[in-house]
Parts: structure tokens; C-alpha cells; sequence
């Protein structure tokens, strides 16, 4: 049975992703680590390890302990904070992929899942149907350290045999995590937002059309992306991944439906300059021939499901209280 450590489990996929392995795998074959306990959900649900993913020897220390062969290295400083923090985002970003890599090329670790993100494109990238090769000269910090760590993953796959496997995330939309500081986030704001308040001021203007995926989608392309054949893999920078691609005017709609007196507000700020460089839909042929990925949501099924979980969620919390 492989023994799996998830670094940075706290967070939004990170939590989830955990959840979904120890399901998989048996709580005593996963070990949840991060900076702090902050989520007390994935502390609580299993083998946990308080872990700095840039201290190498606490990294090692741990896999070691654990007997890990596979590492998830979900710790990352996202594109909104990372504009704040360039140099946090660098060491956080790039140390902790080196720290996994060398361990991997020691033989230590014997698999990698590192996400990469739609943020490696910038607006000199086609931005409609963004090919899985093409331009790439990304326009936030965060998208520099996803631009290179792609290419220390290449690197290490050939030079030293490294089985590491890679994904560019579009934006991700949970109920049951929030975001962390991405600038997609609109896109999970607006449904707790329209449950609470039934009105929402967006950040974004109301025709910026970005790659998004619901939760569920996201975490079984990972598992599917970790479970193919190592001969299927035939990309080992980065897969493009797609689902469905909208704008806050259109997901504003689909909420409506439910929510037929919700309104929205539209105040662009910094994060609409990150946005207009990023593409407005993606190709991920490569991804569906290699190993046969398939989404499963679309904004109709996400919406239904968002707006139903959290009902509940606020409905709960409500009773709690």
C-alpha cells in the first residue's frame, strides 16, 4: 500500500485532496502535513505533522518517519498575495518543489504530484483555446514560479529519471473550503455571498472570461493524472487541464436561477489586470488522449450543487450558533 504525504493539506485542493486519498488509501496511509493547524478538520481526521514544505531537513524527516513514497506538493503562495509578497512567493514557490524534487532524485520518494496553474500564460498567449505548447511569458510572480517549476519538472524527469506528474490548474470553486488568495476567488465568493447576503461586489468586470472547474473535477483529474501508467505520461512539464470557461455576468446568471433576487456589483481592482493576462479557455487534448481525462460539471450542475451545500452549511452553522 503506498504511503502518501499531502504538503500543504490545509489548504483549499490541499484539504480536499486529502480527504478524497484517505477515502482511498485508509487514513493510516496519509499523512496530512502543513505550516500550522489551522484547519482543524484535516488535523482531526488523521495522521497530521505540523511541516515548513521550505525546510529540507524537517521535509525529509518527515517522509523518512512515515515511510512516504508518494508526495502531493500542494503548498504554494497564490497570485493575489504573491504580487503583495514577490520574494515570500518565491522562496515558498520554488524552495519547497526543490526540496521534493532532490529527494525524488535520491530515491527517496518514489512519486510527485506538483500543480502548476493557467497563471504560466500571460497576454502574449492565445487566449482562446490556449494550446498545451505555446507562448509563455506570465505577468504575475505567482505565474513565474509555476513557469519555471515546470521546467525543473521536465528537467528532473529526464536528467534523473524523476516520476513527477503535473497539472495547470484552472481556477478551482469549492463549498467546502475557501479560496486563498487567488484571483479566481470571485468565483467562490459570489456563491457564499449570494447565500448570505443575496448580493455580491465583484472584483472582476463583468465580461472577464476565465478557465474554471468545480472541486470534484479538479481532485479526480489528479488521481487519474497519479493512478495512469508512468508510459502514459507523456508530458512532464505541465498538462493543460479544462472544464468549463465564464464570466461573472454568467455565473451571476446561473445563481439567479436559485436566487432570483441576488444582485451583483462590479468594482474592478488589481487582480483584473492579473486576469485580462491569463487565457479564456484552454485545450487539454493532450490530457484527455494521455490518460483519458473527462470533466464531469458544467456551470448549470456546479451552480445547483454550490448553492444547495452551502444552504445547508449556513443552515447548520445557524443551529450551531
Amino acid at each position: 500500500m503506498s504511503k502518501v504525504l499531502i504538503i500543504g493539506a490545509g489548504g483549499q485542493i490541499g484539504s480536499e485532496l486529502t480527504y478524497k486519498l484517505r477515502e482511498i488509501h485508509g487514513s493510516d496511509n496519509v499523512v496530512a502535513s502543513d505550516i500550522s493547524f489551522s484547519n482543524l478538520d484535516v488535523v482531526n481526521s488523521g495522521f497530521f505533522e505540523v511541516l515548513d514544505a521550505k525546510d529540507f531537513n524537517a521535509v525529509k524527516i518527515c517522509i523518512e518517519k512515515h515511510n512516504i513514497d508518494t508526495v502531493y506538493l500542494m503548498a504554494a503562495m497564490l497570485s493575489a498575495t504573491g504580487e503583495k509578497h514577490p520574494m515570500m512567493a518565491w522562496d515558498l514557490n520554488m524552495n519547497s518543489l526543490f526540496h521534493v524534487l532532490n529527494l525524488a532524485k535520491k530515491g527517496i520518494i518514489k512519486k510527485v504530484f506538483w500543480p502548476s496553474s493557467i497563471a504560466v500564460f500571460g497576454p502574449t498567449t492565445p487566449s482562446i483555446n490556449t494550446p498545451q505548447h505555446t507562448t509563455m511569458e506570465p505577468a504575475t510572480v505567482y505565474g513565474i514560479t509555476k513557469q519555471v517549476g515546470e521546467r525543473w519538472c521536465e528537467y528532473y524527469h529526464k536528467q534523473y529519471g524523476v516520476d513527477v506528474r503535473s497539472i495547470r490548474y484552472p481556477g478551482i470553486i469549492s463549498w467546502k473550503t475557501l479560496p486563498g488568495g487567488g484571483t479566481t476567488d470571485y468565483a467562490v465568493e459570489i456563491y457564499h455571498k449570494a447565500i448570505t447576503d443575496k448580493a455580491y461586489e465583484c472584483f472582476l468586470s463583468e465580461d472577464t472570461q476565465l478557465p474554471m472547474m468545480f472541486m470534484d473535477d479538479a481532485i479526480k483529474a489528479t488521481l487519474d493524472l497519479m493512478n495512469a501508467s508512468e508510459e502514459n505520461i507523456k508530458i512532464r512539464s505541465s498538462y493543460n487541464l479544462s472544464a468549463i470557461s465564464f464570466t461573472p455576468k454568467e455565473i451571476a446568471a446561473s445563481i439567479k436561477s436559485y436566487i432570483p433576487d441576488f444582485e451583483i456589483k462590479y468594482n474592478p481592482d488589481f487582480r483584473q489586470k492579473i486576469a485580462d493576462s491569463w487565457p479564456k479557455s484552454i485545450d487539454d487534448t493532450s490530457a484527455r488522449a494521455d490518460w483519458n481525462w473527462k470533466h464531469d460539471y458544467n456551470l448549470e450542475l456546479m451552480t445547483k450543487e454550490m448553492i444547495s451545500q452551502l444552504k445547508k452549511k449556513y443552515t447548520s452553522s445557524e443551529k450551531i450558533s
